[in-house]
């Protein structure tokens, strides 16, 4: 029985099966992903070790043709679980640890080659002619690539596609009418997840045939990817005012998904049947969110569109069918005069004008929308009007002297704000941005006007209101410098108690 064992174990098992175990050991510790192939790993180790005790026993008695043939088995598949288990620690840990990203299919290749290379040599060892072998083979590899042309077409697009980082897992391609993100590469195929939660399943054969964009690639640093948002306005609009009404509006508005560099920009593309066509560019920042954002610029555009009293050019086939007679435009005046004097009725700065008063400032005001981030005034800005909010909601900001932005409040519909700017023309105090979708009223200087001309002593009763106001901008500032005053002091202090500390070598 020791001769048996002693022949038995003679050659490379102890070698085998002292390296798996230590690797075994390392990877159980180390590894964080890709524990289920360790499992399996592990599995197949402890079949082939159970083969060796098997070829052991059939030593013991005495049958050793049975017990040799169990034993070379037993050799070939403890050496393939050494070769996957280096393979693991070579590219799941070590390369990892030093930087080194490989993709996974270079890994499978090296391992792999080791298998057939492992392969021959333990057929080698066996007096097996490999040179026939290798022969015979090459007439059967042969055969087998001309009935597999598609398969191997496949397999060695997927190599390809990994070996040049042409396409990586996390990419957002776009391919003919399909758009989504690489969530697999595999020997045969590439599947892409759509937008939809669809997974699409496109060989990698079709990949290196034809052409795919990559967005957002970023080994080239790209900002972003640039999307289109069309529309039409009137030839009677000068594009320079428009083009410079929505480029400042997005620039300054807070749209999630849109870069704030490069800035979205607006051109003049062609002139349309009865209109100018524009077009936003913009960069966007997360493809997953494309059509959702273009919405958001769409609101700005159309939002900034209706500020400036521009409309939206309609297609000239158009025809409007809907015969309005002076009574009805009468009574659509007369119901939206109705909800600006409701609008003006919650305001204390004209509380003291008369209903004709109120309502001659009613049919002067102006509808002035804004869309969810909109800058509606901007912090030290000249405007000589006001806004009255009729919905929605508005963030009011202070910026303080070194950049930093102090959330105040948030105003909710039936505010008011811009009352100074109105009656003394000095610059905004604070900033209003839209919190919600935001529907106001504007009144210019030019509407108040008349109203004030007429009337001088309305002036002394604003003047108490706006003294209000300005009394609660001044306490924010002086809390601000008390505020700095404050951390100065103690910056100061802990100076002088270092210098001090430094002086007499205190820790």
């Amino acid at each position: 029985m020791i001769d048996a064992f002693g022949l038995l174990w003679r050659d490379e098992t102890p070698y085998i099966l002292g390296a798996s175990v230590v690797l075994l050991l390392a990877l159980a510790r180390l590894l964080n992903g890709g524990r289920s192939t360790l499992k399996h790993t592990l599995l197949f180790f402890a079949i082939w070790l159970a083969a060796d005790l098997i070829a052991a026993l059939f030593a013991v008695r005495g049958e050793p043709r049975l017990a040799s043939g169990f034993h070379q088995a037993a050799l070939l598949g403890l050496g393939l679980v050494l070769i996957r288990l280096a393979g693991l620690a070579l590219f799941r840990l070590l390369l990892p640890r030093l930087k080194v990203k490989t993709p996974r299919i270079l890994e499978d290749i090296v391992v792999i080659g080791a298998y057939i290379v492992w392969g021959m040599v333990r057929m080698s060892s066996l007096g097996v002619e490999l040179s026939g072998l290798v022969a015979t083979s090459a007439v059967i590899t042969a055969v087998l690539a001309f009935a597999m042309q598609d398969t191997l077409g496949n397999i060695l697009g997927g190599i390809t596609l990994q070996l040049d980082n042409s396409l990586e897992i996390g990419d957002w391609v776009k391919l003919d009418d399909l758009s989504g993100r690489v969530v697999e590469i595999q020997w045969r195929y590439t599947a892409i997840l759509t937008r939809n939660g669809e997974k699409v399943v496109v060989p990698n054969s079709l990949l290196m045939k034809g052409k795919f964009t990559v967005l957002l690639d970023g080994d080239l640093g790209v900002a972003g990817w640039r999307r289109w948002v069309w529309f039409n306005v009137d030839f009677s609009v000068a594009p320079a005012l428009v083009i410079a009404a929505v480029e400042r509006a997005l620039g300054e508005a807070e749209i999630p998904g849109v870069a704030k560099a490069p800035a979205p920009s607006c051109v003049v593309m062609d002139f349309a049947p009865g209109s100018v066509r524009y077009a936003v560019r913009y960069w966007l920042l997360d493809p997953q969110n494309d059509d959702p954002t273009d919405s958001l610029v769409r609101e700005h555009v159309l939002t900034t569109l209706q500020r400036d009293g521009w409309r939206m050019a309609l297609p000239d086939q158009v025809v409007h069918l809907v015969q309005e007679d002076e009574a009805h435009r009468d009574r659509v005046w007369q119901r939206d005069v109705q909800r600006r004097l409701q609008a003006l009725s919650s305001v204390e700065l004209f509380a003291a004008l008369s209903d004709t008063e109120r309502r001659t400032l009613a049919e002067r005001l102006v509808y002035a929308p804004f869309a969810r981030g909109g800058v509606m005034t901007r912090q030290g800005a000249v405007a000589h009007w006001l806004y009255l909010i009729t919905s929605g909601e508005a963030e009011v900001l202070w910026e303080t002297p070194n950049g930093e932005r102090r959330l105040l409040t948030t105003v909710p519909a039936g505010s008011v704000f811009g009352e100074m700017g109105l009656m003394t023309g000095a610059p905004r105090s604070t900033t209003f941005i839209a919190k919600t979708d935001v529907e106001c009223y504007r009144l210019d200087k030019s509407g108040f006007e008349d109203i004030i001309r007429a009337r001088p002593e309305l002036a002394e009763s604003m003047s108490h209101i706006l003294a209000e106001r300005v009394r609660q901008i001044d306490e924010l500032q002086t809390q601000y410098h008390r505020e700095q005053s404050e951390a100065e002091h103690a910056q100061h202090s802990a100076a002088i108690g270092q210098r001090i500390r430094d002086f007499f070598g205190l820790k």
